[in-house]
Order: structure tokens, then C-alpha cells, then sequence
């Protein structure tokens, strides 16, 4: 944890602040505005989930940022660095979710292309996983106790984007922003426990004042009959612009891309293509959509 740099690294908060003023302009943006959202208040509400409030006030969180959304050499290096979470984030904080911040793309882009984006991402996650889908989790999004898994994890992964207009629980004025929790910080506030009942409302409520909206239709719980966890990764505005089914159709074929690539560290091949090895031309086998 905390190489040199601040892209393609994992941080811990310490060392993300001691970094920023060295850091791209869009990262130091984007981190403010992150974290202003999470301790700050909108027309005297606070941010709707408490645990973020508190696992950034007290320094709990990781971050991570990456130079693109679609680069295969920068996803591979974000792999690495989502692996090397899952390792370690049990030892940092009983809670510690990773908050992943992408560089903004040029110009003022809709909702469709935040859909796509995150897509391609977790897309790219899967056919570079160098760990096969859980045996215990479906491969069909459309079942109730579907969700992404990676690095052998199911994961909860949630998207704040710039396209929201009154959701701002959901905005992000920089560019796209994913922050990954492992399903297992969840265990004791599952929707089926009277703690995690308690705390669905309490955030549900939350919501209410803080966009001044109700909350979202596709809002559910994880393993509820008629709920399904990937509507609620980019929550749908405009049904023209996002997706009617999961773009991603997971397999339990592995593994699905060159050995080579599933290699820690495979992401220098791809950026420097001068690199001794056989293998620097290998391609990934998605495209930069």
C-alpha cells in the first residue's frame, strides 16, 4: 500500500492528503468534492449514509485513481490495485470501503456514457479476474441474490456520476466515482436483521430530505424477492440513456483471458510496449468502447 504517485496506487487517507497538492487538478477536485459531500450538509441535511460520514471523518476509507475508463493498461493497474484491497482491508478498519476516482473525460458527456463506462469496468474486472466466479453467488443478474464478484469477493460496488440533477446523493460534479464494499462489512445489517432494518430506514429517510426527492425505485436489498442489486449500481434517470437489462453476463469459464494478463503487474506490458517479454503485444479482448 501507498507507492510512489498517486494514480494506479492504493492510499490510504493519510497519504492521499499528504499527496494531493502534487496530485492532477481532476483528483484533487474530484477528492474535494467527495469529500465535501460526505461531511458537509445540503439545505441542513446531511449525507444520506452514516457510515460513509463516519468512515471518512475518522479516516477509515482507501482510495484509488485512475487515468481512464476504458485504457486496458490503466484498468489492469486498477485491477492490481482492487486485489490488493481485498488482501488488506480487514487489517485497516472493521469498516473500509475503497472509493475508485476516474478521470473526467473531455467535455460534458450524458447518462449513457457514465452507463457505459461503468459497465466496460466491471466487464474488463471479470475477464481479468485471476479468480474464478464464487461457486455460492448466481452468474444471472436477474436473480435476487446476484451481485459482482471479483478476486474471488462478492462485492457491492456503487456509482456517483455528473449527469444526476437532483439526486445529488448520486452526483459527482467531476467524473465518475465507484466505491467497492466487500458483501462481507454488510454481515449483522442485512436487510434480513433487525439491525440492518433499522439502518435501511434510517439512510432511506435520510435521502428523502438530503435530495429532496423519494428515493429511488431500483433502491432494494441484496437476496429480496423482486430486487436486483445491479439497477441500484448507477441509478437510472432517463430509461432512454441506461440500460433495460445488465450489460455484463458473467461465466464460470476460466480463466478468460491470456495467463500472462492475469499476472500482478501485467499493466506495464500494455503501457510500454518496449518492455522485454513475449508476451508485450498481448491484447486484452475488449475494446476501448
Amino acid at each position: 500500500m501507498n507507492e510512489p504517485g498517486t494514480e494506479g496506487v492504493l492510499l490510504d487517507q493519510e497519504t492521499l492528503h499528504d499527496r494531493l497538492d502534487d496530485a492532477p487538478g481532476w483528483l484533487r477536485d474530484h477528492y474535494r468534492t467527495f469529500r465535501e459531500s460526505m461531511l458537509g450538509e445540503r439545505d441542513g441535511s446531511p449525507f444520506p449514509c452514516y457510515f460513509g460520514i463516519e468512515v471518512e471523518r475518522e479516516g477509515d476509507l482507501l482510495y484509488a485513481a485512475c487515468e481512464s475508463p476504458t485504457d486496458p493498461a490503466a484498468l489492469l493497474r486498477l485491477r492490481d490495485v482492487i486485489l490488493e484491497y481485498l488482501d488488506t482491508y480487514e487489517d485497516h478498519a472493521d469498516r473500509a470501503p475503497l472509493a475508485v476516482f476516474f478521470k473526467p473525460p473531455a467535455g460534458d458527456r450524458g447518462e449513457a456514457h457514465y452507463h457505459e463506462r461503468l459497465w466496460h469496468v466491471l466487464e474488463f474486472l471479470h475477464v481479468h479476474d485471476p479468480e474464478p466466479w464464487p461457486d455460492e453467488i448466481p452468474t444471472d443478474p436477474d436473480t435476487p441474490r446476484w451481485e459482482f464478484c471479483f478476486g474471488g469477493e462478492p462485492l457491492f460496488p456503487t456509482s456517483r456520476a455528473p449527469f444526476y440533477e437532483e439526486r445529488k446523493s448520486r452526483y459527482s460534479p467531476i467524473g465518475l466515482e465507484i466505491t467497492v464494499q466487500p458483501r462481507a462489512v454488510f454481515e449483522g445489517i442485512t436487510a434480513d436483521t433487525e439491525a440492518g432494518e433499522r439502518a435501511r430506514e434510517t439512510i432511506r429517510d435520510r435521502m428523502g430530505d438530503y435530495d429532496g426527492v423519494c428515493p429511488h425505485a431500483d433502491l432494494g436489498d441484496w437476496g429480496v424477492e423482486g430486487d436486483r442489486e445491479w439497477t441500484q449500481y448507477l441509478f437510472r434517470e432517463d430509461d432512454d440513456a441506461s440500460p433495460d437489462a445488465c450489460p455484463l453476463r458473467p461465466t464460470r469459464d476460466h480463466p478468460k483471458a491470456p495467463e500472462a494478463l492475469l499476472e500482478p503487474g501485467a499493466w506495464r506490458r500494455l503501457a510500454d510496449p518496449s518492455a522485454p517479454g513475449d508476451d508485450a503485444t498481448l491484447t486484452t479482448g475488449l475494446g476501448d468502447d
